[in-house]
């Protein structure tokens, strides 16, 4: 009685949190906390501090990519190829998409390519909502494929904590295909999707009014043509070859620093600790080399965005490890036969989280340490990454609705019925085609 009464103690305040958005959520963590700690007697849990502390790092480290301009360099060669490939919008706009989060560690990023998208499909009178709606759903898939996001930062944190040793870039090598096809298979489901435009009569309707046709088919801001200052360009180069360097020390552990651990044994020091360490020396380089201006970075959409997450971890995590913590024998028991025998039970608690918090990153730190701690197959674990992204499920999240505004013509939108909205086809398609693809890419390679 007392562990189901614990546990609807963690239910209701996932619950109010998500009214209040990350940072709301994290705080009333605060609540759940409080309530174990002095009424139900549980031993306060531990916040994942190394993974706070990397999240943390990285995040300053976007943002400084963002503040010295590198971040809209990607942008105009991201913006340069789709509209050197128009025709081949819907599969073109959502892989760029996908590999701008890749990159830069934040699905964010697509903002500023929504009109980009728009502004070429309408001119192609291809139907806005075809490349738009999967290029919002690929923005995001792309979080559990980049080696400076949040949930993958988390990943290799909780993995090192529970005392497996896969590298960063083994965890990439199943995220980013897996992803990648994901993302494809949405694109393709989306080609055909929906009226053309020339036989959408609500479209044609609307169009017949002048001023509605100059509104849907009016200029967008286009990044070509723009001179952009070269230490943008070095900005860029910096973090690509901070990413590049990530990516070789965590496949060639020989060539870390090496210490005695407390039996004397020589370890190579952790990836978490590397990952900081490179990210804040990329960050101090772009500062000195692109004169880049600290007090800004504070203000850059990425790093607030980031700071948010980093929030909303550090109040779920805590509270989350507290409950179950304290319930590990049980859980051991009854979680332990059920994700071993039915392995896809996994995927789907990872995928409801993540609608319940509306964060990758706050998803993986509720439900990966809890598998992980009860003998689930971490080769499992690595095949069901994708899961972690269920929040398009219903249209709240920023991105989505953002994309809804982005579209003119008014053909990306929420239905009648709240749940037949733009992004629940190529999200459910997306999602369930990675986490097959990451099923066979991580037995095939562990």
């Amino acid at each position: 009685m007392e562990m189901f009464l614990g546990f609807m103690v963690l239910l209701a305040c996932l619950f109010l949190g998500i009214k209040h958005g990350g940072i709301g959520l994290a705080v009333i963590s605060g609540i759940g906390l409080m309530a174990y700690t002095f009424l139900f007697g549980y031993k306060p849990g531990s916040p994942p501090i190394g993974v706070m502390l990397t999240i943390m790092a990285v995040v300053t480290c976007a943002g400084f990519l963002q503040t010295s301009g590198g971040l809209t360099v990607m942008l105009k060669y991201a913006e340069r190829f789709l509209r050197n490939n128009p025709k081949h919008i819907t599969i073109l706009a959502p892989v760029t998409t996908w590999l701008l989060t890749v990159l830069c560690g934040t699905g964010h990023v697509v903002y500023t390519m929504f009109p980009i998208i728009y502004d070429i499909s309408i001119k192609e009178n291809i139907r806005p909502e075809r490349p738009m709606a999967v290029s919002s759903i690929a923005s995001q898939m792309g979080i559990s494929a980049s080696p400076v996001s949040v949930a993958v930062v988390s990943i290799v944190g909780f993995m090192a904590a529970a005392g497996y040793t896969y590298s960063l870039l083994q965890i990439l090598a199943v995220s980013i295909p897996a992803t990648l096809i994901g993302v494809i298979a949405a694109a393709l489901m989306s080609y055909r999707r929906g009226k053309d435009l020339a036989d959408d009569k609500e479209f044609q309707e609307m169009i017949k009014d002048p001023e509605q046709k100059k509104y849907v088919y009016g200029e967008n801001e286009s990044l070509q043509g723009k001179e952009l200052p070269s230490s943008y360009y070095h900005a860029t180069i910096i973090f690509l070859v901070g990413i590049l360097c990530i990516a070789v020390l965590g496949n060639f552990p020989d060539l870390l620093p090496h210490f005695a651990d407390a039996k004397g044994k020589m370890q190579a020091i952790s990836m978490t600790t590397v990952i900081q360490m490179v990210m804040l020396f990329v960050s101090s380089i772009i500062l000195f080399v692109c004169h880049t201006k600290a007090k800004e970075v504070g203000n850059s959409q990425v790093f607030r965005a980031g700071i948010v997450a980093l929030v909303s971890v550090y109040g779920v995590a805590w509270m989350a490890d507290t409950y179950f913590a304290n319930h590990m024998a049980v859980l051991k028991t009854f979680l332990g036969a059920a994700v071993t025998e039915y392995p896809w039970a996994y995927a789907l608690v990872l995928f409801l989280t993540s609608k319940l918090v509306n964060s990758q990153g706050a998803a993986v730190a509720i439900v990966m340490p809890i598998a992980l701690n009860v003998g689930m197959d971490p080769v499992m674990v690595l095949s069901f990454i994708p899961a972690c992204y269920g929040y398009f499920f219903l249209p709240t999240y920023p991105s989505d609705l953002a994309c809804i505004g982005f579209d003119r013509s008014g053909t990306t939108k929420i239905g009648r019925f709240v749940l037949n909205h733009s992004f629940m086809l190529p999200g459910l398609t997306g999602v369930f085609t990675a986490c097959v693809a990451g099923f066979i890419i991580a037995h095939i390679l562990y």
